[in-house]
């Protein structure tokens, strides 16, 4: 009787800890639902803005790698950092002004694959893990769009759409959580061991889609610190071939983040454990 007891408590703490959580989470999103979209899509952009502006300040070290790794020529290597830049910036000023932005993720899906066979990084766990959450913040866009796309046609039946839109959103944030897996160190140390158990915790929660929205804006919150703290590439001298790796993983990391906060925004979507709840 005294375990029950403790268990009844413990469990009724728990409820309340995060009804409370629940609270703060809609607080949040009342007072920042109109600008967090733009937000979201202003970080999700961040990376391949960032890399397209990097082709025309580094030009000559890209053209000489790709010349050097591939014995393309100086042509063909040329042509490559060309596409590449305008491409990505192209695409990025497409999905801010919301000018065919399908056609945009298609054109930066195609970069991230593109990169990852060019700059072989297909075999790096790391670099892998990191696109592949690159992708699920795109697909997350998708998913927005096809949700404009429903509301601007009220009344017309929208099943299909309905059910693309929710399997989109179900990929995407799975994919997304990838990120977190190139985060963890698994050292037997009494934090690594917290740190370990809260991420998993977490990111079961947004495949799930349990109470995705406070685990969304959680791992934001996390991923935000440790992107600042990990990544403070402006700490480092100009002249540090290091600045660059960090530099590169900062903006990969805020385009993660902004694919979470497409999911704060969104929501989870209809192939969800919150959507099933709210059926009964």
């Amino acid at each position: 009787k005294i375990k029950r007891k403790r268990n009844r408590k413990g469990l009724m703490a728990y409820q309340q800890v995060v009804s409370q959580a629940d609270d703060v989470a809609d607080s949040v999103l009342r007072r920042s639902k109109h600008y967090l979209p733009h937000l979201a899509r202003i970080c999700l952009i961040a990376t391949f803005l960032e890399d397209g502006l990097r082709m025309w300040f580094q030009w000559n070290e890209q053209r000489d790698y790709l010349d050097l790794t591939w014995r393309c020529g100086p042509v063909l290597a040329t042509l490559f950092v060309v596409v590449n830049m305008v491409v990505q910036i192209i695409g990025c000023f497409m999905v801010l002004l919301r000018k065919y932005v399908h056609v945009a993720v298609g054109m930066l899906f195609a970069i991230i694959v593109i990169q990852s066979m060019v700059y072989t990084v297909l075999w790096d766990a790391k670099f892998f893990f990191r696109n592949i959450a690159l992708c699920g913040g795109l697909l997350l866009l998708l998913a927005e769009i096809s949700g404009e796309v429903k509301t601007m046609f009220a009344g017309v039946p929208t099943g299909d759409t309905n059910k693309k839109q929710s399997y989109m959103q179900l990929v995407g944030r799975v994919l997304v959580v990838f990120m977190f897996m190139t985060l963890f160190s698994f050292e037997f140390s009494p934090l690594r061991l917290v740190e370990l158990a809260v991420g998993t915790v977490l990111m079961l929660a947004m495949v799930i889609g349990f109470k995705t929205k406070l685990a969304a804006l959680v791992l934001v919150a996390w991923l935000t610190t440790l992107n600042f703290v990990l990544n403070s590439f402006w700490m480092v001298p100009y002249n540090r071939i290091m600045r660059d790796f960090l530099k590169y993983d900062f903006f990969q990391t805020l385009s993660v983040i902004g694919g979470l906060l497409l999911v704060v925004a969104l929501g989870p979507g209809g192939v969800s454990y919150d959507a099933h709840k709210k059926k009964f």
